[in-house]
């Protein structure tokens, strides 16, 4: 047997590489239990802004993944963190009524805030709020984007995310969004500063190559790439990322930690 990656710590991505939709990876569960076992630190990190941490939990719980609030890093909670270093300032939410009871401190300006914040909308997105959002940017007020995937895999296939949205306004605007979740290596930080790691034997393990393991690689982190969720081999190919190992699903990543293969 090889030796032993010398990882100590895992940022762990959700969708796509422990659950699709409402269905559970196979071994999922089991590789859970076995990180929990080995006594390796983690921390689940999504770009997920339609559920808040304590929703995320339960529906991980449904799917036999078991898991506390606290080891869940979420955009969501990223943004809001973001926000009230900046003194409260008031914003436009583009976001899923669900969440925005986590934004209740900041006051609710919908001609002239002082940030546009950018999450899942899903159907909502039409020419009008686009046009409106526009006009704010136009205007004086800062754009967050509270991540920038360009798409994700659903039980139904792939469905085009916010990111395509975020370019179209950069791109009449001229002005760059402040990135807060994945792929910013800002959000992969803040992530690794909870474990109280070292980046370089933190390893992130996603299914999105440029998004999950372009992002952590440029905060320093190992990449681990698997073959679900989102995964698409002629990305992969077509990727200037390179993956530091890639394995056929989440259920590899014991075998892999313990014998270095992938």
């Amino acid at each position: 047997m090889a030796n032993p990656l010398p990882i100590e710590a895992l940022v762990l991505d959700m969708d796509g590489v422990f659950y699709v939709g409402e269905e559970p990876i196979d071994g999922a569960a089991r590789t859970l239990a076995w990180i929990r076992e080995a006594g390796i630190p983690f921390r689940f990190i999504t770009n997920t802004t339609t559920r808040t941490p304590d929703e995320l939990v339960e529906k991980l719980d449904r799917l036999g993944l078991h898991t506390e609030p606290g080891e869940i890093f979420s955009a969501l909670t990223a943004t809001h963190r973001y926000l009230m270093r900046r003194g409260k300032p008031s914003c436009y939410l583009l976001v899923r009524e669900a969440v925005k009871s986590l934004f209740s401190e900041f006051e609710e300006n919908d001609r002239d805030p002082d940030y546009v914040v950018i999450g899942d909308i899903g159907a909502a997105w039409d020419y009008e709020t686009l046009n409106r959002v526009f006009n704010m940017i136009m205007g004086g007020a800062r754009l967050i984007c509270m991540h920038r995937n360009k798409y994700w895999q659903t039980g139904e296939g792939l469905r085009m995310d916010i990111g395509a949205f975020v370019a179209a306004l950069e791109y009449v605007t001229g002005k760059d969004a402040i990135v807060i979740g994945k792929p910013s290596p800002a959000f992969f930080q803040l992530a690794i500063d909870a474990l109280g790691c070292a980046t370089e034997k933190t390893a992130i393990v996603g299914d999105d190559i440029e998004s999950d393991i372009g992002g952590g690689q440029a905060a320093h982190l190992q990449g681990i790439l698997v073959r679900t969720g989102k995964f698409r081999e002629a990305v992969m190919l077509n990727s200037p990322v390179k993956p530091d190992h890639v394995i056929d699903s989440i259920a590899g990543l014991p075998a892999l930690l313990q014998g270095g293969a992938g």
